[in-house]
């Protein structure tokens, strides 16, 4: 079953807590037990494809799933027509200790679409299963790759109609088109006068409206989510945990058992905790680096214990994680408290009236063994993705590149060799100023459109354009909204038609 993180909610089915998306009252649906996976189950997964390994994880949080329709979604999924690698997720040797985990091989070049193409599927078989006949509204925040995420996975998907919010010159050019071109009769996308938390807390707030809630109902409409709060997201995250630590089993790179660090470039901290869960369900991990950019809201509180928004919020050149609240970092706080739900609803009323909360010393010491958190500025971002790409010859994006040189930065300071598993976020292509900068300099980007760049970058490295942002700039603007943040609720009404 699957509780509220506030205590504030009848424990549900996995189905209904993928159907709801987040608690009406607020609080998010977390697992009421972790399952625990034993270590023969791992050494087997090194002889599975990604598929069979989605399919052990999935089964033990979805008892309300037959295997069977689990099978058919994970195929429907994970496949080589969505997916441009045999391995859906490929995971490349940098070095002796350290691994990049290719996250972005979907229709979309960003590592969402490793959720979001199987969270539409299983949402479709949870509101069957829970006998609703609402049309699923589902209103998504997004920092940049969330959004096309969403909008590709859901369109035409019937019985559910999906609205995009994103920060009106917040996200790349290439962000910006892959939602405004988007396609199917079910999607809208509307830019917003303000940073990705502006979005977020607005749609948290049209979520927990009663009186919006029962406007839609009257409609026969339920809100549901499509972010990384809908557990339905954060689920299928969790796989690429057991399948990297897998390969690194397949190859010989360690022995079963063995533990590895886990480094995590992250904003909204589902990506690192869908690693935590992993970790709990019993894969061995020694470290979790948690990588911020310069909105370092996470590295403080892992540091000092305090949780604190109030601070000057940064557009940088990792913008999917030019976040300052992590709505995540809930769910981490309740398995970190031992469930206690009144603590975790005073902390968040706290973040909410004062703008920040001090996590007990107690609790604290709980993560200070295992999580590691660290930042990095633009600047060195840049240099790092110079400094691998010449001395690797690898390419890698402005957000992994945070987490490459976090990484670096704590291997020099503490001489650990512990074989480490990088999450590579986004294909670079995706962030290609920022990235045809750091390699060539500032000159070969001065006076190029995104477009003259992409290939500008192709051709100095050879690597492949990810189809995704093909043809990108040819493709007709369908939405140009543009609105003030205090008009999300009006939007998504008038989108509706209520």
């Amino acid at each position: 079953m699957y509780i509220s993180t506030r205590g504030n909610y009848h424990p549900v089915s996995a189905s209904e807590a993928i159907r709801l998306g987040m608690v009406p009252e607020g609080g998010l649906f977390v697992p009421e037990n972790i399952p625990l996976v034993d270590q023969e189950k791992i050494k087997a997964m090194a002889g599975q494809t990604y598929g069979e390994v989605a399919q052990s994880v999935l089964e033990l949080y979805l008892d309300d799933f037959t295997g069977g329709e689990i099978r058919d979604i994970i195929n429907e999924s994970y496949n080589l027509v969505n997916f441009d690698h045999p391995d859906i997720a490929p995971l490349a040797k940098l070095d002796r200790e350290t691994y990049i985990l290719e996250l972005w091989h979907g229709p979309t070049a960003a590592f969402k679409d490793m959720a979001l193409q199987i969270m539409p599927r299983l949402l479709v078989k949870a509101v069957e299963k829970t006998g609703s006949e609402e049309e699923v509204i589902i209103p998504v925040a997004t920092s940049g790759d969330t959004g096309k995420a969403a909008l590709e996975g859901f369109k035409n998907v019937p019985g559910v109609r999906i609205i995009v919010f994103y920060p009106y010159g917040g996200v790349s050019k290439v962000q910006e088109l892959q939602m405004t071109t988007a396609e199917g009769n079910n999607v809208a996308v509307v830019a917003v006068k303000g940073n990705f938390d502006d979005c977020q807390s607005a749609v948290k707030e049209a979520f927990a409206d009663p009186e919006f809630n029962r406007l839609l109902a009257s409609r026969k409409m339920v809100f549901s989510s499509a972010n990384s709060i809908n557990w339905g997201r954060l689920l299928p995250q969790i796989v690429y945990y057991f399948w990297g630590y897998a390969q690194l089993l397949k190859t010989g790179e360690i022995t079963i058992g063995e533990k590895i660090n886990v480094v995590v470039p992250t904003g909204n901290f589902g990506n690192i905790l869908a690693g935590y869960y992993a970790y709990l369900m019993g894969l061995p991990v020694q470290k979790f680096i948690c990588a911020s950019n310069k909105n370092n809201v996470l590295t403080d509180v892992f540091n000092t214990g305090v949780y604190d928004r109030r601070r000057e919020f940064y557009r940088t050149i990792s913008p999917s994680m030019d976040i300052l609240i992590s709505s995540n970092f809930e769910r981490f706080l309740f398995e970190i408290s031992g469930h206690d739900s009144e603590k975790i609803a005073a902390w968040y009323r706290e973040l909410h009236d004062k703008g920040f909360f001090r996590v007990d010393e107690e609790y604290r010491q709980r993560w200070q063994d295992l999580f590691i958190g660290d930042f990095t500025g633009d600047e060195e971002t840049l240099q790092e993705i110079k400094k691998t790409y010449e001395d690797k010859k690898y390419l890698l994006d402005t957000h992994t590149g945070v987490g490459v040189r976090v990484y670096r930065n704590y291997a020099q300071r503490t001489g650990d060799q512990t074989k480490t598993i990088i999450d590579a976020t986004a294909n670079p292509y995706k962030f290609n100023q920022a990235v045809l900068e750091a390699i060539a300099g500032k000159e070969a980007v001065t006076g190029k459109d995104e477009f003259s760049v992409l290939q500008e970058l192709h051709r100095i490295t050879g690597m492949p354009i990810h189809r995704a942002l093909k043809d990108l700039d040819k493709r007709p603007v369908v939405y140009n909204r543009v609105i003030e943040k205090s008009g999300i609720k009006q939007a998504i009404r008038d989108i509706l038609g209520i």
